[in-house]
């Protein structure tokens, strides 16, 4: 794992942006798991979502990240090389019949920056990443996680993720996820699965390995900022659903989506302690 002390120059102070929504609503049944997404829920994102920062290039950063790696390619075409290079994978997954394909993006660097060096496209990654999609904790974040732990619930992940995901944890909360509460066989991440939300795939990998703890997933709650991603895709798995509005950035109310004309949340919260009071 890449150190906090390597990505210091990359790391910004964000505050979330009100939305102007209220907390309501109450869950259905109790609650013996939380699961989380990361991006937007646990973690302000600087472009909403990982994932969405297409050509949002940060041009200079990305200009010195170039001459850092000594790299030949200017950054334009670096970039449009990346993209080209998920798109072409996104496609050979849907011929294949995958639904929602998710790539594994230090695979994708080794093919744009032709090397077999996993570990030096890794570190590439994740400096181009922190350039184009800058994180820092949602407010409470610690404080919702620590209080979930306390009272006996399993936690767990299902986020549309990538291999330096669970690293935002020990950068940021100075332990890895499991080290916090989460619970191993509950991080739920779609790079490891190829496959991304709004799938439900995801879910109903996480309602398995729930039932291997006694948990049904009607007695499990999915907390996420996004009404198709999160909800939506979460109640057809069968789960409790809150929806983050806590962040302007990166809440995902998809009011046009015909798949989310007829879903509401159970709960629609504002800050993330507020989950504490329904579970």
């Amino acid at each position: 794992m890449i150190d906090r002390k390597e990505i210091e120059d990359y790391v910004l102070a964000l505050s979330p942006l009100p939305t102007g929504m209220k907390p309501f609503g109450r869950l259905q049944k109790s609650v013996h798991a939380v699961l989380f997404d990361v991006y937007g829920t646990l973690f302000i994102s600087g472009s909403g979502d990982i994932g969405t920062m297409r050509r949002q290039t940060q041009g200079q950063k990305i200009e010195r990240l170039v001459r850092k790696y000594r790299l030949a390619r200017p950054p334009e075409e670096l970039t449009e090389a990346f993209f080209e290079q998920i798109e072409a994978v996104h496609r050979e997954k849907s011929k294949k019949g995958i639904e929602a394909p998710e790539v594994e993006i230090d695979r994708v660097w080794m093919a744009v920056l032709g090397i077999d060096d996993r570990s030096l496209a890794r570190r590439f990654a994740v400096e181009y990443e922190l350039i184009v999609n800058p994180v820092y904790p949602m407010p409470g974040a610690e404080k919702t996680l620590s209080g979930l732990h306390k009272k006996g619930v399993f936690m767990g992940i299902v986020s549309n993720a990538q291999f330096f995901t669970p690293w935002l944890f020990s950068w940021f909360f100075g332990n890895p996820p499991e080290g916090l509460g989460f619970d191993p066989e509950l991080q739920i991440y779609s790079y490891r699965f190829g496959v991304a939300k709004p799938s439900t795939a995801l879910f109903i990998a996480a309602a398995r390995r729930l039932q291997h703890l006694g948990v049904s997933p009607d007695q499990a709650l999915v907390v996420g900022n996004d009404m198709r991603n999160d909800v939506a895709a979460a109640q057809r798995a069968g789960f409790q659903t809150a929806l983050f509005a806590g962040d302007a950035r990166s809440l995902r109310l998809r009011e046009d989506d015909p798949d989310c004309r007829d879903t509401k949340p159970d709960l629609v919260v504002t800050e993330l302690v507020q989950l504490l009071d329904h579970v």
